[in-house]
């Protein structure tokens, strides 16, 4: 039977770069206490990477540096193993699209269940959780888009789909002047009819907030698609909910935008 190192050479050879516990010890014939001691050996001399508990990375020379490969190259594999389905979006989705001022320092990754960020070498994974339901409903072949790797491929939510995760997790898309950013980059590219198709599954007050940063990029017909939602609100809302005036007072002196019946307590910036 072959060694651990023989069996991921393997691997390699034909273009895997990752492993799960079981495969291995299908592959091997070997007691789990052996088979235990030969990662721990591969992952000490940083020949393997382990991001969850049963699942490993095969290092490249190239990958040893930074710890890890492109999450991209083993995202799908992993969520296979974990059995979720999910999209890359927010942050690295906006990079993909063309998001030139987005370094996406961390790899966001939407999925209908809880799970904990960790960190591999060099790189950060945020996993996102977004109801089971309202995750079944936008997670449509037709509104997601393929990232290729040299590994295969992954999937990343589309543009309109992407604007409109943002809008709903801003906290977590460097907030609402980063979403200001991303929506100038790329609302120009969001097709109106899909982006209003899209925005019945959002809460109202996000699909809001998209709308007003649209128009404010100038990306009018993208912006008139949402309006219709704007209409059925009863009450306007904070543009950025998370930031708080100093004096509390101040809250009563914001400028309302009738339009989208929001209250703009933070002021929008972006780069030209």
């Amino acid at each position: 039977m072959p060694t651990l190192e023989q069996y991921i050479d393997t691997r390699l050879a034909h273009g895997r770069t990752y492993f799960s516990r079981e495969e291995a010890l299908d592959a091997l014939d070997s007691s789990e206490i052996a088979l235990t001691a030969a990662i721990t050996r591969l992952i000490k001399k940083r020949r393997l990477a382990k991001p969850r508990h049963g699942f490993y990375l095969i290092l490249r020379p190239e990958d040893q540096i930074a710890g890890a490969p492109d999450p991209a190259r083993w995202i799908a594999p992993l969520a296979k193993y974990l059995g979720l389905n999910y999209r890359i979006s927010l942050l690295r989705a906006a990079a993909f699209h063309g998001s030139s001022h987005q370094a996406a320092m961390v790899f966001q990754v939407i999925i209908p269940r809880q799970v904990r960020n960790f960190e591999i070498g060099r790189h950060r994974l945020e996993f996102v959780y977004q109801s089971p339901t309202a995750f079944q409903q936008v997670n449509r072949k037709d509104w997601l888009d393929t990232l290729k790797s040299d590994a295969g491929y992954a999937q990343v939510a589309g543009i309109e789909l992407t604007l409109l995760d943002c809008a709903r997790y801003f906290h977590r898309a460097a907030g609402i002047n980063g979403v200001a950013q991303i929506t100038k980059d790329l609302g120009v590219q969001a097709d109106p009819h899909r982006l209003a198709q899209i925005a019945a599954y959002y809460e109202n007050s996000c699909v809001r907030r998209l709308g007003y940063l649209l128009e404010r990029a100038g990306h009018g017909c993208q912006a008139e698609a949402l309006l219709p939602f704007a209409a059925k609100a009863k009450s306007a809302i904070l543009l950025d909910p998370s930031a708080k005036p100093l004096v509390e007072s101040l809250a009563d002196e914001y400028e309302n935008d009738p339009r989208w019946k929001l209250s703009i307590n933070e002021p929008v910036e972006v780069d030209f």
